[in-house]
């Protein structure tokens, strides 16, 4: 992982002399990121984890992702992104908490769509299934209940079919933290995850890390394409939530076997099987494949 001191004197070059001393930022469980205050800026730098590749990271479609949000209002400006490093413009207004997103449905809707209906296409796919299973291979240790979990996601793809599930561009890493008030605006943060993906993966994600009840998915759905969501949608985002977990889950696993960062990974993973597995079990999952299928 490049350090901050080998970057430092091209981002002065650009930016302006260093004011400061840099501010280590919590957020982030992939890289690590500094508040940097940079000639009359502030700006976050992000130090990139070079084997980040594994977790379906590319660095070219991340800076593309996130130039087209600020584009688009709905991102911070993407300032300089050289080699293993990206600087984006500091936001001063905060993070969200879970209750500010779940209280904020219709604009965070209103965020999703506008990025998701962006053109052109992204180059980069995210393939979420084709990722899950490629890191639980890698993972030294699963637990006991994954192939079940496994096997059910075999199904839930295959029942997601048809225009509404066809990969657009997505952020696919909705956590709490990555909603960030300007002031004014929410925006999105952490784009590093940016690629074609399923829509009802962003909406799935986005309600299963901010604690949406079934009603804020409701809501959510109705929001997002304007008009009630019905079942067929209600139940494609419900099977997403556990496939997003069981993503989470097996991104955990297999970053405690290759990442260099200190981080609880092994218990960020067992965390999200936990919760994969509690969805996996409810009784209407039979019922919500057959829906999402029709």
């Amino acid at each position: 992982m490049v350090e901050l001191h080998e970057v430092l004197p091209l981002l002065e070059a650009e930016l302006g002399p260093l004011g400061g001393e840099p501010v280590a930022l919590t957020a982030g469980i992939t890289n690590r990121n500094l508040r940097v205050r940079l000639g009359d800026g502030e700006y976050v730098v992000r130090l990139c984890d070079p084997g980040a590749t594994v977790l379906g990271i590319d660095r070219a479609c991340e800076s593309e992702a996130g130039r087209r949000a600020a584009a688009l209002g709905i991102g911070p400006e993407v300032v300089l992104a050289p080699p293993g490093v990206l600087v984006t413009r500091w936001l001063g207004g905060g993070t969200l908490t879970g209750e500010q997103v779940r209280g904020s449905i219709g604009l965070v809707a209103t965020l999703l769509r506008t990025f998701h209906c962006s053109v052109p296409p992204l180059h980069h796919p995210f393939a979420v299934f084709r990722l899950a299973e490629l890191h639980a291979g890698l993972a030294r240790t699963l637990p006991g209940a994954y192939p079940a979990v496994r096997e059910l996601a075999v199904r839930i793809e295959g029942a997601l079919s048809g225009p509404e599930h066809a990969p657009c561009p997505c952020h696919n890493d909705l956590l709490t933290a990555n909603f960030v008030s300007d002031g004014a605006r929410i925006h999105l943060v952490d784009w590093e995850y940016a690629g074609m993906n399923d829509p009802f993966f962003d909406l799935g994600n986005l309600s299963v890390n901010n604690g949406f009840d079934e009603a804020d998915d409701r809501t959510l759905l109705e929001s997002y394409f304007g008009e009630p969501g019905g079942e067929r949608r209600f139940a494609a985002l419900r099977l997403m939530r556990i496939v997003s977990d069981l993503r989470e889950a097996t991104w955990g696993a297999v970053q405690a076997t290759i990442s260099p960062l200190d981080e609880d990974y092994e218990g960020y993973a067992a965390t999200h099987f936990a919760r994969c597995e509690q969805a996996a079990a409810d009784p209407r999952v039979e019922g919500w494949l057959h829906a999402a299928a029709a």
